[in-house]
């Protein structure tokens, strides 16, 4: 009979643990007060970490990052577009490719995956969306100029397009306009939020407390991951200006 080396029972009981609390994790609802980002963060703290992760890594705030989810997709991991009914009766294909909480089309996807590959990536998981919305919009401020701090034009570029924004196709779109509008007011709702409960999340680590708290300084809680850092400049390929959505 064959015997197993002492702690080999508690060491793979241990894995799965830890696979299904990641399962969960990914299967996390959608939060009940969406307009509350303290809220937010307090029923799924693991999202703070992983979107002040993204804020440092590509310099756009994680408060930007989150009202983009959450006017996209209610942070609704499975979150699609509705379909198309042939004689209004029988269901059809969808009207588009979005999906995910950051309703992002298969093309760019796939361009993001180029530039960035990981195993296991998906449109479901909130830290690669948080990853990609960031990695997009840093993008849009190099290549078209756009200030980080202007949501709104962010937003359009996102929604849009870059080659659509340059043309201006928004202009003659006032639903989407308004739509951006309520992005860039989410955004800030959701700014002046977190300036009063950063360092509650900051701390809450098993190690992190005092010198070692790994968040902002608490004598200036406008301290931002995008003011410790440079990001890291994205690779483009010939694709160019695919929609997210």
């Amino acid at each position: 009979m064959e015997r197993h080396p002492e702690g080999f029972r508690p060491a793979i009981a241990a894995i799965v643990a830890a696979l299904r609390v990641t399962a969960w994790v990914q299967r996390a609802p959608p939060p009940p007060a969406q307009q509350d980002l303290c809220a937010i963060f307090a029923r799924h703290p693991h999202w703070y970490d992983q979107a002040r992760d993204a804020e440092a890594r590509w310099s756009i705030p994680a408060t930007t990052l989150m009202a983009f989810i959450q006017l996209e997709s209610g942070f609704r991991r499975g979150a699609r577009p509705p379909r198309e009914y042939l004689f209004d009766i029988i269901p059809w294909k969808r009207i588009s490719s979005a999906y995910g909480y950051g309703q992002i089309q298969d093309p760019v996807w796939g361009e993001y995956l180029n530039d960035r590959p990981a195993i296991g990536r998906s449109r479901r998981h909130i830290d690669d969306v948080l990853d990609f919305i960031g990695w997009y919009n840093r993008a849009t401020v190099e290549r078209i100029g756009i200030e980080p701090a202007n949501v709104k034009h962010l937003y359009l570029a996102y929604h849009q397009g870059r080659t659509g924004y340059r043309r201006g196709d928004w202009r003659r779109k006032p639903a989407i306009e308004n739509y951006a509008e309520r992005v860039a007011a989410r955004a800030s709702d959701y700014r002046r939020q977190l300036r009063t409960c950063r360092a509650r999340f900051d701390c809450d680590g098993l190690l992190e407390f005092g010198p070692w708290c790994s968040g902002s300084n608490p004598q200036n809680p406008d301290t931002s991951a995008s003011k410790r850092g440079t990001p890291r400049r994205a690779r483009w390929g010939a694709r160019g200006h695919s929609r997210a959505r």
